[in-house]
């Protein structure tokens, strides 16, 4: 079980996360509707869904905590660029798309440049570039082996 395929994200309001995902960032989706019962995003590697976040819950079994709803959800998701334009590129588009930034994008301890914006939902993205970094033909990140180094 080496592989994510679909990450999902329990939505408030699909019909702004849909705007916000399809129409702002540009995310590629077959759906047409404004207001669906499920989306799901073509991106190279993997898949992102949006789903309602009370439907979620009913699929889990369980609610929402609410100390979860209100302060950082314990994970975030990631766009890795192959620039520092394309950093601010990327973080300009989401605040123009009504993403809070939470932390411009700056130098960071690892040496790369990162920054983080929070969606609609309250979804952490970082988005970060690394001098250091190569790509696959499907535009994802290379983690090469080092421990025999």
């Amino acid at each position: 079980m080496n592989r994510i395929n679909l990450i999902t994200l329990g939505v408030k309001d699909m019909k702004t996360s849909l705007t916000f995902y399809r129409d702002s960032l540009g995310f590629r989706t077959y759906e047409e509707e404004n207001n669906p019962a499920v989306v799901f995003f073509d991106n190279n590697g993997t898949k992102l869904a949006l789903f309602p976040l009370k439907e979620l819950e009913k699929d889990i079994g369980k609610p929402l905590e609410e100390s979860k709803e209100a302060g950082f959800p314990g994970f975030t998701l990631a766009y890795n660029a192959k620039s520092l334009e394309e950093v601010d590129r990327v973080m300009n588009q989401a605040k123009a798309a009504g993403a809070e930034i939470v932390k411009p994008a700056q130098k960071v301890f690892w040496g790369g440049y990162s920054g983080y914006f929070k969606d609609p939902n309250g979804y952490y993205w970082e988005v970060a570039y690394g001098e250091m970094w190569k790509f696959d033909k499907n535009d994802m990140l290379i983690i090469e082996d080092t421990s025999a180094n």
